[in-house]
């Protein structure tokens, strides 16, 4: 069953960059939270995103935001990437896409890649916004958007 806006985020659990086990419950429902799925580390458009987040992470933490990537990339691989890129939020693995499912993210370009999608909770962990769209820096407009809207 596909999320929808004004929902309540399910839970779930999966391996960050460092190998930690983080707990969805550790966020939601206890400060707004910006998930965003994502199809590759360390690709063009990908690399665009995430350093889009790096640069605007002080804009959603003095909204009182936390910034979560996902992607069915490693472990390692998130580990790297975030490293080379100086990555301040958390990555989460999803190589069994449990998450992705869990969030029913489509696939884009005729189902050859994983999708693109933002996805904006509030501090009870209600979905604001759901935004998919390929292009990576519209992603980070379109969260802080709802996030300033969510404040006032």
């Amino acid at each position: 069953m596909a999320l929808k806006i004004g929902d309540k985020l399910p839970n779930f659990k999966a391996k960050d960059s460092q190998g930690n086990v983080f707990d969805s419950q550790s966020v939601v429902g206890v400060k707004p939270v910006v998930f965003y799925f994502y199809p590759k580390d360390d690709t063009r458009v990908c690399t665009q995103q995430a350093c889009g987040f790096r640069d605007q992470y002080e804009d959603f933490t003095q909204l009182g935001a936390e910034v979560i990537g996902i992607s069915g990339d490693s472990v390692v691989s998130h580990k790297i990437f975030a490293e080379k890129y100086k990555l301040p939020f958390t990555l989460l693995s999803d190589g069994d896409k449990k998450i992705r499912n869990l969030f029913d993210v489509p696939t884009a370009l005729f189902g050859l890649l994983p999708g693109r999608v933002t996805y904006v909770v509030d501090e009870k962990g209600i979905l604001r916004l759901q935004f998919d769209n390929l292009g990576g820096k519209i992603h980070i407009e379109k969260a802080l958007a709802t996030l300033k809207k969510m404040s006032k």
